[in-house]
């Protein structure tokens, strides 16, 4: 399987994004010294002007085919977060609960983790049950408060 990659500019540093010859793989932070880079593959070219889009509040959500890996468990969870509305939060707990595991809240923590597609499947909606931003991408805290922030989320 060939995989090709993407690195794109946004207002939270340099993206990464693979696809494979029909399907989004991943959607992940770059090192901030990573150059953008231009690509004629069509499906990495409509994920950047569909986060272009996003990035300029035009977009609330993605129509991408994404190549979702991941238990079952896992699935259940990033159906979930997919589910929550551009500009709202709801907490760990929220979700532990929509999924019907109101005592898995930790292994909420852990899928949001797992998620290889951040901002696509917005784990970044999901916040302390206190509304404090907790645990995103590698601690990296700052870039959900910004993409947040770019949503006015409540």
């Amino acid at each position: 399987m060939s995989v090709y990659s993407l690195f794109v500019e946004s207002p939270i540093g340099v993206l990464e994004i693979q696809a494979d010859h029909d399907k989004l793989l991943s959607l992940e932070f770059a090192p901030e010294d990573q150059a953008a880079t231009e690509t004629e593959h069509p499906i990495l070219i409509e994920a950047e002007r569909q986060l272009e889009e996003y990035f300029r509040g035009e977009r609330k959500e993605f129509n991408l085919p994404l190549k979702i890996q991941g238990t079952e468990f896992q699935q259940e969870v990033w159906k979930t977060l997919s589910e929550i509305p551009y500009g709202s939060t709801c907490s760990y707990v929220d979700v532990a609960v929509r999924i019907n595991r109101p005592k898995a809240v930790r292994a909420i923590g852990q899928a949001n983790k797992a998620n290889k597609f951040p901002i696509i499947v917005p784990c970044h909606r999901v916040i302390g049950k206190n509304n404090t931003l907790t645990g995103y991408a590698g601690k990296q805290v700052d870039k959900k408060g910004i993409l947040l922030n770019l949503e006015q989320a409540k």
